[in-house]
């Protein structure tokens, strides 16, 4: 079934960033907000963000006149009816989520299809008592939806494939690339970026390299970011929230465990960039490395930094560590059947701008070369390196 008129429930960023590409996709789009005056002020918001675009060249000004055309706010669920698909955009509260779609299942019909754009909640328990709840899925946005083009389209036990295939219809009418997703922890993309921040921590913890080498290094590897940087901008404690759900949902597995390092930087007060100190310090408009010895005190136990040259023997085994966790993790993924291999590939590409994706790096590390880093560090640190088992069964 096509969705030619779609509904979207909260009018916060992401909600209005949804609804932007539902219109400019050419589907009637209905903005819904339950705080009085929200969905107006996020139709301005979306209109004021297409003349921008069309400014910018991404579309033409008559584009964004029809695209706005299409959006209208309202004020009460009722008005939804008659919506083919529904993509709930609400704070990441389960309770919240479910009485949204149950208030919107007894307006609209039993076929019509309810979206959840949830990063960290299991779709299977936002649909428990929903009625008809095989037409639950996931549509999985990233921030800013008008830039990314990735959309996790996410399958729970009982979400049927004419519910799948609608949202994965609709994702590529607003011009998105969409994936199948498994209902687990993190879905695919940010599932598959945890090594990147947590084996950059164990380095820096094992004192092989400061944050800054590191960074430096991840990006001579063709990295946008490296991963200090990012936890950065991304904020400590964000980060540190979606560490703690992941080892949470996830069994408590040791290769998910929240870094100390990370831990005691939030409870310093040691942020990133919207607190002016993380990895690095911002002052005055300038980001300088940060003197974390001295700012976590006693917390935490930073080893001295080994002293060869980044570009040398350090930038190896910088690269080896991370590559072999993110081929393990992929491993991992693959043998649980959370996506498809090229999906996978697709997904850090998309959703995080890697130059290659996990499959890729874990093919051009080679899995024997990544089985024996991992081997060879667990023997010295403990399971957070077990090899998984399809890593050194098959390879990837």
């Amino acid at each position: 079934m096509s969705a030619a008129r779609v509904g979207v429930l909260g009018a916060g960023t992401m909600g209005a960033g949804i609804a932007q590409v539902a219109a400019l996709g050419g589907r009637e789009t209905l903005l819904y907000d339950a705080f009085e005056g929200a969905a107006e002020q996020g139709a301005t918001r979306l209109g004021e963000a297409l003349a921008k675009g069309a400014a910018r060249g991404r579309w033409s000004e008559a584009e964004a006149e029809a695209a706005r055309a299409r959006v209208r706010p309202v004020a009460t669920l009722e008005e939804l009816a008659g919506c083919e698909l529904l993509i709930e955009a609400a704070p990441e509260d389960l309770a919240l989520k479910r009485e949204l779609f149950g208030a919107v299942a007894a307006v609209c019909g039993p076929d019509a299809v309810l979206a959840s754009n949830t990063s960290s909640l299991r779709i299977a328990e936002i649909a428990a008592g929903v009625p008809h709840p095989e037409r639950v899925v996931g549509m999985h946005f990233f921030n800013p939806p008008a830039l990314m083009q990735l959309v996790e389209v996410v399958a729970a036990p009982q979400s049927s494939e004419a519910a799948l295939a609608t949202a994965t219809e609709l994702a590529e009418a607003m011009g998105r690339t969409p994936i199948r997703a498994k209902d687990s922890p993190g879905f695919v993309a940010n599932r598959l970026a945890r090594p990147f921040s947590l084996e950059s921590l164990r380095m820096l913890a094992d004192g092989l390299a400061a944050p800054a080498e590191i960074d430096e290094i991840v990006r001579d590897a063709g990295f946008r970011m490296g991963p200090f940087e990012l936890l950065d901008l991304i904020g400590l404690d964000v980060n540190l929230t979606i560490a703690r759900s992941f080892f949470a949902q996830g069994g408590e597995p040791e290769r998910w465990r929240p870094s100390p390092i990370q831990e005691a930087m939030v409870a310093a007060g040691r942020l990133g960039r919207k607190s002016a100190h993380g990895f690095y310090d911002y002052e005055n408009g300038e980001k300088s490395p940060a003197n974390l010895s001295s700012a976590l005190g006693s917390a935490v136990t930073l080893r001295p930094i080994a002293g060869q040259s980044h570009s040398g023997t350090k930038g190896s085994a910088v690269l080896d560590r991370l590559f072999a966790q993110i081929a393990n993790e992929a491993a991992f993924a693959l043998e649980e059947e959370v996506a498809a291999p090229a999906d996978m590939d697709t997904a850090m590409r998309l959703g995080f701008n890697w130059p290659r994706g996990p499959i890729e790096i874990g093919r051009d590390l080679g899995p024997a070369r990544a089985v024996e880093i991992l081997t060879a560090l667990e023997a010295e640190k403990g399971p957070a390196y077990a090899p998984a088992p399809l890593l050194q069964r098959d390879g990837l």
